[in-house]
């Protein structure tokens, strides 16, 4: 198999996969090389973008752009998806992986908690913008990264920017039930459309990457950042739960994949609960009705080929 990453075609022969970063399109992407499994005997090329996702910029303000201009306007995810759109004819996989963990209380240009914004109303915009591209892709898949912490996560709608009251941990279990919700309820939505596009979960585990040091502070850097993370697994083994949802041929849309080891800290990528928080489809359309509001970006949705 061989792997196109943003434009850089790269050899598979043994499974090898590898996400190269793209700085200049201003997106975050999550370098990783690891082993895969079940290499292919006939070599395929796949399109992909590995870990994208955008931290909920103030975009283009010219008006050049439409989509996405109402609220949190999705100006940058615009761009880079009419960028893209204009460099591939399709892409087959998409891995929503941006995020930011525990700061203090710090709002986007446009008043969204950055938690929120960073973690799911990027993901939600820039997924909708690049639909119509998978759509046109071999075997397409959205994988959205959520977290375990997710299991602690609440939704509350009436105070999504922690006007009222405010707790870094807390407003990050939110994003993260946040992203697994969306994934769920685009599951939902494809398979309502008949599109060919698969939308799956994974959770990385606890894995000793930047997440827990760049943007956590005082007992939460300390305790994560620090305390805990000899027990932690390299971000290799945390990346395959993402890695084996956007390529194994068995892996089925609307399923969860996180680290096969004792609660799921670490290990190998296996099949694991989706709570019904996540499954709840009056969270789920409620969730996306305020996405949409939010980003202005509204879904197209194309049946199968």
């Amino acid at each position: 198999m061989r792997v196109q990453v943003g434009g850089g075609v790269e050899s598979q022969a043994a499974g090898e996969f590898r996400a190269q970063a793209l700085a200049p399109l201003g997106l975050a992407f999550e370098e990783a090389g690891v082993q895969g499994r079940g290499a292919q005997d006939e070599p395929d090329q796949r399109q992909c973008l590995l870990g994208v996702g955008a931290a909920g910029g103030e975009g283009d303000q010219d008006g050049t752009q439409e989509r996405g201009r109402r609220g949190f306007p999705a100006g940058r995810e615009a761009s880079f998806a009419d960028g893209l759109r204009a460099a591939h004819a399709r892409l087959d996989v998409l891995v929503n992986n941006a995020g930011v963990m525990a700061p203090p209380r710090t709002l986007s240009a446009q008043g969204h908690e950055v938690q929120f914004a960073a973690n799911h109303l990027g993901h939600f915009a820039l997924t909708g913008l690049l639909l119509d591209l998978l759509a046109a892709g071999d075997d397409p898949r959205v994988v959205t990264v959520s977290s375990l912490n997710h299991r602690q996560g609440r939704l509350d709608f009436d105070d999504l920017s922690g006007e009222r009251a405010y707790a870094p941990m807390g407003f990050y279990n939110r994003s993260k039930l946040a992203n697994a919700v969306f994934g769920y309820e685009l599951h939902r939505r494809l398979g309502e459309a008949r599109s060919p596009v698969r939308s799956l979960l994974a959770h990385p585990g606890y894995s000793a990457t930047g997440l827990s040091t760049s943007g956590t502070f005082g007992l939460v850097k300390l305790v994560f950042g620090r305390l805990l993370r000899p027990v932690a697994q390299p971000p290799e083994q945390g990346a395959l739960p993402q890695l084996y949802a956007a390529t194994a041929p068995e892996a089925e849309s609307g399923r969860f994949i996180g680290p096969d080891g004792l609660g799921e800290l670490r290990g190998a990528p296996k099949q694991v609960e989706l709570i019904p928080r996540v499954t709840d489809p009056e969270a789920g359309r409620r969730l996306w009705s305020v996405s949409e509001e939010l980003t202005g970006v509204r879904y197209a949705f194309q049946g199968a080929r």
